[in-house]
């Protein structure tokens, strides 16, 4: 039996248009490159084994051709790959897929060990662009309960997005908001109203920011940096510099981000305050929890909003697709004591795009 099965083929032509709608034609051929190789059951197929018994949606969900993608970049960026480098910027040479293929070849050959470890862990990307649709969603907590924030992420990785509120955030014509003088600035085409910021008593901040994460990132290590920088598609230049600038920004502010389960911590540390608005948010990370764990939080979040108050509200904000991972995310909001749900938003899962709902 091939250990490039079918469902794994299925889940990695599914990734290829995936990056090639959302702009990314490096990565795209990448993965093209890697799926052809795969069928000649050399090297690459080897590696492929720890997910042979997947089905294409369990394939699509463990990212299996963006681990790959992954670490073909981080290769890149170690210089351990330089007939790859070539086609990656600043050189970009036109792609030539039989030499990329060789390539890939040779890396998984002199990497086998380390290229399997590195695909053991999920990806990390920690897109620091999800913040301008994220940041819609704080501000309408904001304004619609007048009270600070304190906030609360899963899945956080290094905790970039935690630094939301220090962020400049410029949306074309309808100009430009957050913190003007920050040095991360988030590009993305924005349609339909702005978040209510003109409704707000001052700058939207945080009065507490907490995140915590399975297998946390520490942003301030130079060799899990690099993990970050390998799942930045590397032919998006500006996605690259935000990243880039938040790694440094986290130098100066360092997000808090524990090492937990999500849901016990959820338990632990998400509940009404009197004077604040309690906020839990994440982002494009639903889909890597067991159903347990999602089960566990859906349920304290239904208790603690039982308990909320108008004066200790509750509030919980995602950007995730709406039901499985080929769909287009949405910005979803739930706000207690009243319980309701809305949709505020659709969003591109890199933040290139957000559809702000009238």
């Amino acid at each position: 039996m091939t250990d490039f099965t079918p469902a794994l083929a299925a889940a990695f032509a599914f990734q290829s248009r995936a990056c090639r709608y959302f702009g990314s034609d490096l990565t795209a051929n990448l993965i093209d490159a890697i799926a052809e190789e795969a069928r000649e059951q050399g090297a690459l197929a080897a590696l492929m084994a720890p997910f042979a018994a997947l089905d294409e949606q369990g394939a699509a969900q463990a990212a299996v051709a963006i681990r790959f993608a992954g670490f073909a970049h981080a290769s890149v960026l170690q210089g351990l790959a330089p007939d790859l480098a070539c086609f990656y910027p600043p050189v970009a040479q036109p792609f030539e897929p039989l030499a990329v293929r060789a390539a890939l070849a040779r890396l998984a050959r002199a990497e086998k060990m380390r290229f399997a470890h590195f695909l053991t862990s999920p990806p990390q990307t920690n897109e620091v662009g999800r913040s301008l649709a994220l940041i819609g969603g704080f501000a309408t907590i904001a304004a619609e309960t007048g009270l600070p924030l304190r906030t609360f992420e899963i899945g956080a990785s290094a905790g970039l997005n935690m630094n939301w509120d220090l962020y400049r955030y410029d949306v074309g014509m309808q100009g430009a908001f957050g913190d003007a003088a920050s040095p991360v600035q988030i590009h993305g085409d924005w349609s339909g109203p702005l978040p209510p910021f003109a409704k707000l008593n001052g700058p939207l901040k945080a009065i507490e920011k907490r995140g915590c994460d399975i297998s946390p990132i520490n942003a301030l290590d130079p060799e899990q940096a690099l993990r970050l920088r390998a799942y930045c598609w590397a032919d998006q230049a500006r996605r690259v510099d935000a990243l880039s600038a938040a790694l440094e920004l986290a130098k100066t502010y360092p997000p808090k981000v524990d090492m937990a389960d999500a849901g016990q911590w959820v338990e632990e540390v998400v509940y009404p305050v009197a004077g604040s608005v309690s906020v839990l948010y994440h982002s494009i990370m639903w889909q890597y929890m067991p159903e347990p764990t999602q089960a566990r939080i859906r349920s304290h979040m239904e208790r603690v909003g039982a308990q909320a108050t108008a004066e200790a509200p509750v509030a919980w904000l995602r950007l995730e697709p709406p039901t499985d991972v080929k769909q287009m995310p949405q910005v979803t909001l739930q706000s207690w004591p009243s319980g309701a749900v809305r949709k505020l938003a659709d969003a591109h899962p890199h933040g290139a795009m957000v559809a702000w709902a009238p």
